[in-house]
C-alpha cells in the first residue's frame, strides 16, 4: 500500500484538492481520475474517511476531485468536475445518513455537525443510493465504488429501523459496481490500480474487502451461499442466522466468500475483508498531508463543527477486541487492534502545537477503545481473531494479552512535548481490561495526569441479563474500578468522580432490568442528564435481535422492548428525577409489579399521583461508584453516541 507517486506534477500534496472547475484548472487538470462525493462538508482531516481516502490516492498519483454536500434534486451537482477518468468515489459521510438526520425516536434532528453551521436538510435520506443513482443518470457507464460507513453496514441484506423492514444490498438500490467496505485503504488502491490498468470494473471480482454483484459465481473459491432474498423476506429466523454466518465472517485470516442470491438470477458477492495495515502503514495513512481544516468555502458559516471535537486529538489505533452487540465497530473496523507507532503520535503532537489555534491541550489519545494498544493475543496475529469465541465476554479469554506499558509510554512521551501543557483520555476505558492488569500504573496515572474532574466510562446497565447480551462486564467490574480510581485520585489531592453512560431499551431489558436501573441511579445520587435510548443502527448483532427477537450468535430468543411507549417508558425510569416524566415512571412501576417505589420514602422514585409534596431526593451519593457528582455534566467525546 506504500504510497508511489506517478504524475509528479507540481503542487501535489499542496492546498485543499480540487472542488471545481477553476480548481482544477490551477493544478493544470483538464480530468479528475477520480471524484469523490460526499454526505459531509469537505473537511481536510484525518477524523475523516473522505479526507484519508483523497490523500492516500492523491499520493498514489491519483488525481482526484471532491463534491462535498451536492443537491441531490438537481444532476448538474456531482458532474461539477466532469466525468472521472477511472470512478466515481460515493460516501454519504462519517455517520449512516439516516443515524445523522433523525433521533431514535425517528424525528429530525435539530443540527448536523458534518455541515457548515450545523445547518440542517444538506443531504437526503439514504445519501449514498441517492447520489449514486443521481450520478448514474448522467454518467451511464462511468464506474461508481461505494465507501463510508453507510455503505460498508449495508453491503448485504440488512434490517433498516426507519422503514421497519429487511433492505436489499445496497449495491441492488444504488446502481454502483462496487462497495470498498470497511476501513478502505488497501481495498481502494487495488480498486484505483486495476482500472488504471485497464480492467473494466465488472473484471473487479478479486478484490478483498470488496462486494460486487454478478450473474454467476463460478469464480468464487469456497463460497458461504446464505439464504436468498426471498428467504430472508419469509423468515426472521432465517435472517438472523444469515446475520449469525456473517459475523462469523469478519476476519481477513478466516473469512470466507458469502453469496446472497437475489431474483432473476443476481448475486451480491462480498469477498473477504482486507487485511489489517501494519504499523508502518497506519503511521504512512495518518502523516499524508491533510490541511487539518475545514474547506475555507465554510469560513463565513463559521465552519464545520464536528472539526472541533477532533481538531487536536489523536488516534492512536484501530480495532477493537471487546466487540459489544450494540457497535458496529466489528463489522466495520474488526478486532484486530492496529496501533501506530508512538513516534508518528509525537510527531503530530509536535504538529499540532504550531497551530495558532491549539491552547497546550490534547483532547483525546485513542481509538474505539483508548488503552488498547496491542494484540489480544499471540495468535491473532498470525491467525486472526477467533470466530467462535470473544476476548472479554462473557469472561476473558484465558490467552488474552494484558498490558498497559506501551499505552503509559505513549501518554508519558505526549506530555513531555513542548507546549502541549495537558494529554487528556477521552475515548472510552474498558474498566474490566484495566482490572485485569495487576499493574495498575495504567489507573494511576489516568487518574493523576488525564481526566479532569470527571471520567466518563460505559457500564451501560446493572442487570446480568442485559450484560450478558450486551457482552459487557458484570457491574462489580465497573463499581471495583470506579473505587480505585477515586482512591488515585484523593492520593493525588484531587477530587475526581467516575459517571456512568448508560442504555436504555437494550435487547434484554424488560421493565424489571429498566428499574434495577434506576434502583442503580438512586442509589449512587446519580441523575443522568445523557441517556442513550438504544438506536437499532444497521448490522449490529444488537440490531438483529430487535429486528427478529433472537440472537444470531446462539439462536436463543432475547425479549426486546419494540413498542415505542414502552421504549419511553424504560428511559423514563432512568431519568425518574425529572418531574416531565412522573407520569410514565408510575405507570412503569405499576406494569413492573413495583409499587413499592411509589411513595414518600428514601428508597421511592416517585411520589403518589397528585402529590404536592416535594420528592426526596433517594439515597445518599456513594463516592467510589459515581456519587458525588450530581447533576455535573459529563465531559469528554463518545464516538457512537447519537441519540
Amino acid at each position: 500500500m506504500h504510497a508511489a507517486r506517478r504524475h509528479g506534477e507540481a503542487g501535489m500534496g499542496a492546498g485543499f484538492l480540487p472542488i471545481s472547475r477553476q480548481d482544477m484548472a490551477l493544478r493544470g487538470w483538464d480530468q479528475c481520475d477520480f471524484v469523490y462525493v460526499s454526505g459531509d462538508a469537505y473537511v481536510d482531516h484525518s477524523s475523516f474517511g473522505m479526507a484519508i481516502i483523497t490523500r492516500l490516492l492523491e499520493a498514489h498519483g491519483y488525481r482526484v476531485g471532491v463534491i462535498a454536500q451536492p443537491d441531490w434534486r438537481d444532476p448538474a451537482s456531482v458532474a461539477a468536475l466532469g466525468e472521472p477518468r477511472l470512478a466515481f468515489l460515493v460516501s454519504s459521510g462519517n455517520m449512516d445518513s439516516m443515524v445523522n438526520r433523525y433521533t431514535v425516536n425517528r424525528k429530525p434532528r435539530s443540527s448536523d455537525a458534518y455541515t457548515p453551521g450545523g445547518a440542517v436538510g444538506r443531504r437526503p435520506d439514504h445519501a449514498a443510493v441517492v447520489y449514486s443513482n443521481l450520478i448514474r443518470r448522467t454518467f451511464k457507464h462511468t464506474p461508481i465504488v461505494l465507501g463510508g460507513i453507510e455503505a460498508s453496514l449495508r453491503r448485504l441484506a440488512h434490517y433498516d429501523y426507519w422503514s421497519d423492514k429487511l433492505k436489499r444490498s445496497i449495491l441492488m438500490d444504488s446502481g454502483a459496481d462496487l462497495i470498498s467496505y470497511g476501513m478502505g485503504e488497501r481495498s481502494i488502491i487495488a480498486i484505483a490500480e486495476a482500472l488504471d490498468s485497464g480492467l473494466a470494473v465488472s473484471d473487479l471480482t478479486f478484490i478483498p474487502g470488496t462486494v460486487y454483484r454478478c450473474r454467476t459465481i463460478e469464480q468464487c473459491v469456497d463460497p458461504l451461499v446464505l439464504p436468498s432474498w426471498d428467504e430472508l423476506q419469509g423468515s426472521r429466523e432465517t435472517y438472523a442466522r444469515s446475520f449469525g454466518e456473517q459475523i462469523k465472517n469478519l476476519d481477513s485470516f478466516s473469512g470466507r466468500v458469502l453469496v446472497e442470491p437475489y431474483p432473476h438470477g443476481v448475486y451480491v458477492v462480498q469477498n473477504p475483508p482486507a487485511a489489517p495495515l501494519s504499523q508502518a502503514e497506519m503511521d504512512e495513512v495518518y502523516e499524508l498531508p491533510y490541511e487539518r481544516a475545514w474547506h475555507p468555502a465554510y469560513d463565513e458559516a463559521g465552519g464545520v463543527p464536528a472539526l472541533s471535537e477532533v481538531l487536536f486529538s489523536l488516534t492512536s489505533a484501530r480495532g477493537c477486541l471487546g466487540d459489544c452487540a450494540f457497535c458496529a465497530l466489528n463489522f466495520h473496523q474488526g478486532r484486530i487492534i492496529q496501533p501506530r507507532s508512538r513516534k508518528s503520535l509525537v510527531e503530530e503532537a509536535r504538529l499540532m502545537t504550531s497551530d495558532p489555534r491549539f491552547k497546550g491541550y490534547i483532547n483525546d489519545v485513542g481509538g474505539p477503545t483508548a488503552q488498547f494498544r496491542v494484540p489480544a493475543c499471540a495468535r491473532q496475529e498470525t491467525r486472526g481473531a477467533c470466530p467462535d469465541r470473544r476476548c472479554l465476554s462473557p469472561k476473558p479469554c484465558p490467552s488474552l494479552t494484558v498490558t498497559h506499558k506501551d499505552y503509559v509510554a505513549l501518554l508519558r512521551e505526549l506530555a513531555q512535548v513542548p507546549g502541549v501543557k495537558k494529554v487528556f483520555v477521552r475515548s472510552g476505558v474498558r474498566f474490566d481490561y484495566a482490572l485485569l492488569d495487576p499493574d495498575r500504573t495504567f489507573i494511576r496515572e489516568l487518574a493523576r495526569n488525564h481526566v479532569s474532574g470527571q471520567l466518563r466510562l460505559a457500564p451501560e446497565h446493572v442487570s446480568p441479563a442485559v450484560l450478558k447480551v450486551m457482552g459487557k462486564p458484570p457491574i462489580e467490574l465497573y463499581h471495583e474500578f470506579a473505587r480505585e480510581f477515586e482512591r488515585e485520585s484523593r492520593a493525588a489531592g484531587k477530587e475526581q468522580y467516575v459517571l456512568p453512560y448508560l442504555m436504555s431499551g437494550h435487547p434484554g431489558s424488560t421493565l424489571k432490568e429498566a428499574v434495577e436501573l434506576a434502583e442503580f441511579c438512586r442509589d449512587l445520587g446519580f441523575n443522568p442528564e445523557q441517556v442513550s435510548d438504544f438506536y437499532p443502527t444497521p448490522s449490529t448483532v444488537s440490531t438483529c435481535i430487535y429486528a427478529t427477537g433472537l440472537d444470531p450468535r446462539t439462536m436463543e430468543p432475547v425479549y426486546c422492548a419494540t413498542d415505542p411507549h414502552e421504549k419511553a417508558l424504560q428511559r423514563a425510569l432512568i431519568q425518574y428525577r425529572d418531574p416531565k416524566n412522573a407520569k410514565l415512571v408510575r405507570e412503569a412501576l405499576r406494569r413492573a409489579h413495583r409499587t413499592d417505589l411509589i411513595g414518600y420514602g428514601p428508597r421511592c422514585l416517585v411520589r403518589p399521583e397528585g402529590s404536592q409534596a416535594p420528592r426526596g431526593r433517594g439515597g445518599r451519593p456513594s463516592r467510589g461508584s459515581g456519587g458525588g457528582s450530581q447533576g455535573r455534566r459529563g465531559g469528554g467525546r463518545n464516538r457512537n453516541r447519537r441519540r
